[in-house]
């Protein structure tokens, strides 16, 4: 099938006079012709890497290419490094497949070189029947990848089993999964370009540790990697699989207006990828405290969440400050200049120690001691009792999660 695609965009740029690339309806690169002559950087990096950036790609839509039934032609941008290109709309009985893109800096392609109307039906049955099959083995794998992170032990296995028969996987071992997370303003749902690009990042990330030792899926608000089989020591470590991961989702997403920052979040390893789900829920609250907590950084993994493991499991249950410490709500609600919690963090994070608190917030003993005695009139409390020691820690660490609490990093 990829012969014959090449085929006819050989046909296709001899024919038009130019060099001639085709993108599925995805605007990931199918095959493309041999280039010679002008070329853009955007034209380059889509032949290196096979697709193109979410960037150029809300560009190109912007033009209005998805709803095109003819050639469109597209502008140039300075900014994007951009040049004039030709546009044709592949459909198959109206159903959008993809694009065939010339570059035509000049403006000199004429109408009669986009109406080569036989290549254009003999290309557009030709990716329908490509599309087909690899919709269909894209669906069954995307479904199995689901399945195996249900509830389900049966359902879970039988997953197993349907992805090694199908030679998806390498087969079965350590299983550890990874979740990419794409920060929006006001917390919303990441739009169609932001998802572009968080599949672009959950692919690269998949070809360099190999297709067939990791599995990937984009869910509403993030996406997951999940790391399975391997080649022993050859493996990268999840950690480096992490950091991977979120450099390919800062690069996919840079520019992108949605989006503010990426986070990807590590579960714990699991013996077998049948117990994998377990892998999955650590990973999404690890990335989702680090999209709250932006002084985490951008991978966070659920061994080193600390105290945030067990808040981030009670934040769900409406538990507030006032809960934890009623005193410390009133220090919050009272006390406008935020020094005084941001002084009594310090000094619990730092288990009562007064000088290490004082050489850290580079304050003299004496100003510490009566920001402390402040604290305590305050919240009505007693620092050398054990119990409101761990209760006002408690709450200002889930005040921080819950957004109640923000101190100045």
């Amino acid at each position: 099938m990829q012969g014959e695609l090449q085929r006819l965009v050989d046909a296709l740029a001899a024919y038009a006079g130019r060099p001639a690339l085709i993108e599925d309806r995805r605007q990931r690169v199918v095959v493309y012709s041999e280039h010679t002559g002008l070329m853009d950087d955007v034209r380059r990096a889509s032949i290196l890497r096979r697709q193109t950036t979410p960037e150029v790609m809300a560009w190109f839509r912007n033009t209005g290419i998805m709803d095109a039934r003819a050639p469109v032609r597209t502008p140039a941008s300075a900014e994007l490094d951009l040049l004039p290109r030709v546009c044709v709309p592949i459909r198959h009985q109206d159903l959008l497949l993809g694009f065939v893109w010339f570059i035509d800096p000049d403006g000199t392609m004429a109408d009669a070189d986009l109406a080569a109307t036989g290549l254009m039906s003999e290309l557009s049955l030709a990716l329908y029947r490509e599309n087909l099959l690899g919709e269909l083995a894209w669906k069954r794998e995307t479904e199995a990848t689901r399945t195996l992170l249900s509830d389900s032990r049966a359902t879970r296995t039988q997953s197993m089993r349907t992805l090694r028969e199908a030679g998806m996987i390498t087969g079965d071992g350590p299983a550890t999964v990874l979740v990419a997370h794409l920060v929006t303003p006001d917390d919303d749902l990441p739009d169609e370009v932001a998802r572009l690009a968080l599949e672009q990042a959950l692919v690269a990330t998949r070809r360099w540790i190999g297709t067939r030792e990791a599995l990937h899926l984009v869910r509403d608000d993030h996406g997951v990697l999940l790391l399975c089989g391997g080649r022993g020591g050859g493996r990268p470590s999840p950690e480096v699989a992490a950091k991977l991961l979120e450099d390919n989702l800062r690069h996919a997403s840079r520019g992108l207006d949605s989006v503010e920052r990426a986070v990807v979040g590590i579960g714990q390893t699991r013996p077998e990828l049948a117990e994998a789900f377990g892998s999955y829920g650590e990973a999404l609250q690890a990335a989702r405290v680090g999209a709250r907590l932006s002084a985490l950084g951008p991978v966070v993994s659920w061994a080193g969440l600390g105290i945030y493991r067990v808040l981030s499991r009670l934040e769900g249950r409406h538990l507030d400050m006032a809960d934890v410490h009623p005193g410390l709500e009133r220090l919050l609600r009272d006390q406008p200049n935020p020094v005084l919690l941001q002084t009594l963090e310090r000094y619990l994070d730092l288990a009562g120690n007064a000088h290490a608190t004082a050489e850290q917030l580079r304050l003299h003993r004496t100003t510490l001691y009566y920001r402390l005695q402040r604290i305590e009139e305050l919240a009505e409390t007693d620092l050398k009792d054990g119990n409101e020691r761990l209760c006002l820690h408690l709450a200002l660490k889930l005040g921080r999660l819950t957004g109640a609490y923000r101190p100045e990093e």
